[in-house]
């Protein structure tokens, strides 16, 4: 299906059966895009499990809601690299230098 293959901004959900979990793991990172990607189970263990193996920015589990202020948005693959907001977002813009030195300054 067409949704499944685009970068496709709701409200639209796209709902698929699968077999197992490194059948629908395969699909979804199969995509070029990686923006977000979300987990719907009642095993709080498995739904971390495929959360880590999915190749995507950002990965709501259980949740609709998962960007904010202090949220680094971003995603991977063709939807992008880095990250805005929070912490996360400030290092496209810094330049880090360390100094060691024995005198005292």
């Amino acid at each position: 299906m067409l949704i499944a293959q685009e970068e496709t901004f709701g409200p639209v959900a796209a709902i698929s059966r699968f077999s197992n979990e490194d059948d629908v793991i395969k699909r979804a990172n199969d995509s070029e895009y990686g923006l977000a990607a979300y987990v719907y189970a009642k095993d709080g263990a498995r739904a971390a499990r495929i959360a880590s193996k999915l190749e995507f920015g950002m990965v709501a589990i259980n949740r609709v809601k998962m960007t904010g202020g202090r949220i680094p948005f971003g995603g991977g693959k063709q939807s992008g690299l880095g990250r805005e907001g929070g912490e996360f977002g400030m290092d496209a813009f810094s330049n880090i230098k360390y100094v060691c030195s024995s005198i005292e300054l």
